[in-house]
This record gives C-alpha cells, sequence and structure tokens, in this order.
C-alpha cells in the first residue's frame, strides 16, 4: 500500500511596503495575505512578529530591526509595495529590504500604483515638469532607462506591475517554474 506524501510546505512571501504607516493596515494586510492564499503562497507582513516594546524608542526600533531581517530570512520571496511614498520615491524601509533580500537570494517582484509609467514620465508628471524636462530644480538629472524605478531597483526585481494582484500573480509563477530550497 503506498504511503501517503507530505503536503509541500507552503511558500513564504515577506510583505515589504510603506502599508504599515497606514491606519488602514489590518485591510491592506489581510488583502494581500488574502491574495498571496489564491496562488498557494503565504503572506508574512512585519506586523506578524509579536514584539514587546518598551518605553525607550532607540531600543523599539532595533527590535523591529532585527524581528523584519528575521522574518525576511524566514521567507522564500518578497512581494514589495514600490509606489511612490512621501514623494517621487518608494519608502526607503522597503529599499532596504528590496536589497537585503536580493543579498540573500531571494526573488522580489514589485507593484505599486504608476509603476505602468517610466520613471522619469512619473517624476515629471509628480513635480510638475515640462514633459521634455531631463532635469528637476535642483538640476540633477532625471534617470531614463525607460524603467519604472530607479534601476537598481528595477532590474533587481524580477518583475514590477501596477497591482498587488498582479505581482502575486508574477511571484506566484515564477516560484511554480523555479525550485526553491527547502527552509
Amino acid at each position: 500500500m503506498p504511503t501517503a506524501q507530505p503536503s509541500p510546505k507552503a511558500i513564504a512571501v515577506y510583505l515589504a511596503g510603506p502599508d504599515v504607516f497606514f491606519s488602514d493596515h489590518p485591510q491592506r494586510y489581510a488583502a494581500l495575505k488574502a491574495a498571496c492564499l489564491q496562488h498557494g503562497l503565504q503572506g508574512h507582513s512585519p506586523l506578524d512578529n509579536v514584539l514587546a516594546l518598551g518605553a525607550c524608542a532607540s531600543a523599539n526600533a532595533h527590535a523591529i530591526y532585527q524581528a523584519n531581517v528575521q522574518l525576511i530570512g524566514q521567507c522564500d520571496a518578497v512581494l514589495a509595495h514600490l509606489g511612490d511614498f512621501r514623494g517621487c520615491e518608494p519608502d526607503a524601509g522597503t529599499v532596504f529590504e528590496v536589497g537585503y533580500a536580493i543579498a540573500q537570494g531571494k526573488p522580489v517582484v514589485a507593484w505599486g500604483q504608476g509603476l505602468a509609467q517610466d520613471y522619469r514620465q512619473r517624476v515629471r508628471q509628480r513635480l510638475a515638469l515640462a514633459t521634455d524636462a531631463a532635469h528637476d530644480a535642483q538640476q540633477a538629472e532625471i534617470e531614463n532607462f525607460g524603467l519604472p524605478l530607479n534601476l537598481m531597483l528595477a532590474c533587481a526585481c524580477i518583475e514590477v506591475t501596477e497591482t498587488a494582484s498582479q505581482a502575486v500573480a508574477a511571484l506566484a509563477k515564477h516560484l511554480q517554474a523555479t525550485p526553491h530550497p527547502e527552509r
């Protein structure tokens, strides 16, 4: 009589992004986790960390950093919300998390509103510059590679999409086609 095979472990995905800063973060993460589950992925948010935070802000910051880095390390991949946040660029903490995941050899798929446009076009619109402007008000050149993000982010990601659901589907497709090591 054949023995039953153990069910495969769910593929763990770290949900990076500035969503933690919004008052509706429980709904945001619930929606992201539901989208992951529809594709056989298990979403993990930074808020899943249970931390005993105290009165010292610096100690709290270090504890959150350590917990998030540890959670990224436990996950197989990262889904990163890299849309504009407080300006023309993604959230700096999320950018760090993407870099950390890439350094760990983890695949990253990014998403964010407006990322269907190329970076230069988006910056021009955001800063209300002329449609042919090559520099911003400080005379810094606006990157022009036809990518949706700065080249270091766009080239590091498996795919960059406009919506979270597109990103989850792209990540699931990539993970199904690529064997991943057991944790």
